[in-house]
């Protein structure tokens, strides 16, 4: 078995190496994947992972072709330019848009683009910076979210997901939710997600007033009659 310094950076590629790589990327982009798929996310950890695997072989596909094949005047970087631009067609199937204003899915997107990056970055043999970059994302994805809803970066707004135990109730539950009192706007109708049958589902926005305390809006809701239980989206 060769050296592990060999196994880093040996030129031209060997197996060992290219068997490396794709190991050190399916960690790195499966850290993310799993955070995603963790928060209920459309891209979890299968796709984070194909994604990642897939920028990496186009970096290593782009090495081998200058020095197994002779290539002499080619650029290896030319196949992975155009995942950085190709990725951005997967990254649109995570944002939807709700309502008049509200879009989600775009941190999912943009953690796409970056695990194409970090799988690039590791094709390449930059361990360092995948590494790195890996890590920053994670904690982004993961305790970030907090801290946007805290202190001076705290919303006006939160996103609820209500449940109505009788359809043919719907329209008096929904006049009392769109009242003053409970404030919630650009409003969804879904599947409920327990699959009771005779059961709606409601994605919603909550305006939050001054002193207004999330989890007490959210509990509020849920002691409705109609409501079977009402839960904030994260």
């Amino acid at each position: 078995m060769p050296d592990f310094y060999s196994v880093l950076y040996s030129h031209p590629l060997s197996v060992w190496t290219v068997a490396f790589r794709i190991l050190v990327i399916t960690l790195c982009s499966g850290a993310i994947g799993f955070e995603r798929g963790y928060r209920g996310r459309a891209a979890g950890l299968r796709t984070h992972i194909l994604v990642g695997i897939g920028a990496a072989v186009t970096a290593l596909t782009g090495i081998y072709a200058v020095d197994n094949l002779h290539f002499a005047e080619a650029d290896p970087l030319r196949i992975s330019a155009q995942v950085i631009s190709g990725i951005g067609f997967l990254g649109v199937g995570t944002i939807l848009i709700r309502g008049k204003s509200t879009v989600t899915g775009l941190t999912t997107a943009a953690g796409l683009w970056m695990t194409a990056t970090i799988g690039i970055a590791v094709g390449m043999g930059f361990y360092s910076v995948a590494l790195i970059c890996t890590a920053v994302a994670f904690i982004a994805f993961a305790f970030l979210t907090k801290f946007e809803r805290s202190g001076k970066y705290a919303r006006s707004s939160m996103k609820v997901y209500v449940e109505c135990i009788d359809i043919t109730r719907l329209n008096e539950l929904m006049d009392t939710l769109t009242s003053p009192e409970y404030g919630l706007r650009e409003i969804e109708i879904t599947p409920a997600r327990s699959g009771i049958a005779n059961h709606i589902g409601i994605e919603a926005t909550v305006l939050l007033r001054k002193k207004m305390v999330r989890k007490d809006q959210v509990k509020k809701i849920a002691q409705l009659d109609t409501v079977l239980c009402a839960i904030e989206s994260v």
